[in-house]
């Protein structure tokens, strides 16, 4: 299983026949400077922890080129259903998307999703989630998505045993550096950790410098993609 991280919290996963992007915020991510044609080619599936900006992306526009079918819960689907995503899969927290190569699990996060319009009017799109991806080629993935520490992260780990964490650190939105450490010393044995939400604000910690400290003897596990570089897990 290959992964390529874009900055931010925006992935692409390849899995035998299927690509999956994750949370699609590429055209006005700061941090990728590749063309979005690259980033989408192929892809098959979209999944998508909650409907902030940052994270839906460009999740429509991708969806109408290459016709993938787009994971997240009832209310943010149906909504992009709404502004023309023709192929909806609407899961709710707890539940399980079951694909040819992988599935994909919604579990809680504890954040906030919305729309906000141009003249600043709020659309509720449901509860924000974290995603957890069995693939059939490689590691279970947990991607936490925009969250604060919370106990059953515990039971996330004892049902699923995710070796590769997707982890917040940027605080303000989300968890800071030393609760995210905390967060995989305490709930989890991840093996490979990957930083992210982070550097891409002003209001955001710009490194994981104090990630990589507060992770204290486990900060091997962290692990750094270029941006848009694909790795083997």
């Amino acid at each position: 299983m290959r992964l390529t991280h874009f900055g931010h919290s925006a992935f692409r996963f390849e899995t035998g026949r299927s690509v999956v992007l994750v949370d699609p915020f590429l055209q006005g991510n700061p941090h990728y400077k590749g063309s979005l044609d690259d980033a989408i080619r192929g892809t098959t599936h979209i999944a998508l922890t909650h409907g902030h900006s940052d994270h839906v992306g460009d999740t429509i526009a991708i969806a109408e080129q290459t016709g993938a079918k787009v994971v997240g819960t009832f209310e943010l689907v149906s909504w992009l259903a709404g502004k023309g995503v023709k192929a909806i899969e609407p899961a709710n927290t707890g539940g399980t998307v079951a694909f040819d190569d992988f599935s994909v699990t919604l579990t809680q996060a504890f954040h906030s999703s919305a729309a906000v319009s141009e003249n600043g009017q709020t659309t509720y799109l449901g509860m924000p989630n974290g995603l957890v991806f069995h693939f059939s080629d490689g590691p279970t993935v947990y991607d936490m998505g925009d969250t604060d520490i919370f106990g059953d992260m515990a039971l996330i780990n004892e049902l699923h045993q995710p070796k590769v964490g997707l982890v917040p650190i940027g605080d303000r939105l989300t968890m800071g550096a030393a609760v995210a450490a905390l967060a995989c010393r305490r709930y989890f044995q991840f093996e490979t950790v990957i930083p992210i939400h982070y550097g891409t604000m002003p209001i955001l910690d710009q490194s994981p410098d104090k990630f990589r400290e507060a992770m204290e003897g486990e900060a091997a596990k962290i692990r750094l993609p270029k941006v848009g570089e694909a790795i083997e897990l």
